[in-house]
């Protein structure tokens, strides 16, 4: 097994599948299924996932709303996702909690380092939502700083491509995948992996990331075998 401990990024679009909006109930269940796999593996897993299906601060800001109160709006679209996926997991068999990083209990629990390590060492899967609690930070970089903090150790960005490109291969047919990249080579060619300031904390505290297609089932479990199907970023 590769990993010990892990931080899953997953992305609120993806959650979409093929609906304009919300949440696909096959797409739900193909993503807890995934995971629990793992954790049948011995895994140990953290998990952020974004709220780009139901809202996005940035892009409210854009609309007219305020930019702290539309971010405050995202932060409780990843608090639904996390319900969902909770729920999902729990039907699937697997043990696990929802943790928040503004306090909403009963809910979710309030957020801290030690009560997330603690669930995982005891089995549970740990899906930590809300950001980081505050406006202005994404949730790349919320899942940077929950990272760091539970000492996993990869973050594995799970997205609807099968990797870093040269461009985006959605809009570029002459991209390039990466099979590996440093952070400095991300910041420096304005790649979009994740913003920067959570590349800058995974430099910083030396988390590598693995991005990868987290769409195609059985994927999850392919990176943990040391699959080689998506890229490496690092030091």
């Amino acid at each position: 097994m590769r990993f010990k401990r892990i931080l899953l990024k997953l992305s609120g679009e993806s959650l979409m599948g093929q609906r304009g909006y919300g949440i696909d109930p096959e797409r739900l269940g193909d993503y807890a299924r995934q995971i629990k796999e793992i954790h049948d593996m011995g895994v140990e897993i953290a998990i952020v996932i974004g709220g780009g299906n139901i809202f996005r601060g940035l892009s409210g800001a854009g609309q007219g709303y305020d930019r702290v109160k539309g971010d405050q709006m995202g932060m409780c679209a990843t608090v639904i996702n996390s319900l969902a996926l909770s729920s999902a997991l729990g039907a699937a068999g697997c043990k696990n909690r929802v943790l928040t990083a503004i306090r909403m209990e009963p809910i979710g629990e309030f957020y801290t380092k030690w009560k997330a390590i603690e669930a995982m060492e005891q089995g549970e899967v740990v899906i930590c939502s809300a950001g980081t609690g505050n406006p202005y930070f994404t949730t790349d970089t919320g899942s940077s700083l929950r990272g760091i903090e539970v000492e996993a150790d990869v973050m594995l960005k799970g997205t609807r491509v099968d990797g870093v490109y040269t461009a985006d291969p959605e809009k570029d047919p002459t991209a390039t995948k990466f099979s590996e990249i440093t952070y400095a080579e991300v910041l420096e060619r304005g790649l979009k992996v994740m913003d920067l300031t959570a590349i800058c904390m995974c430099q910083d505290n030396n988390l590598p990331i693995y991005v990868f297609n987290m769409d195609i089932v059985g994927n999850l479990k392919k990176v943990i075998e040391g699959e080689d199907i998506g890229t490496w970023v690092h030091k």
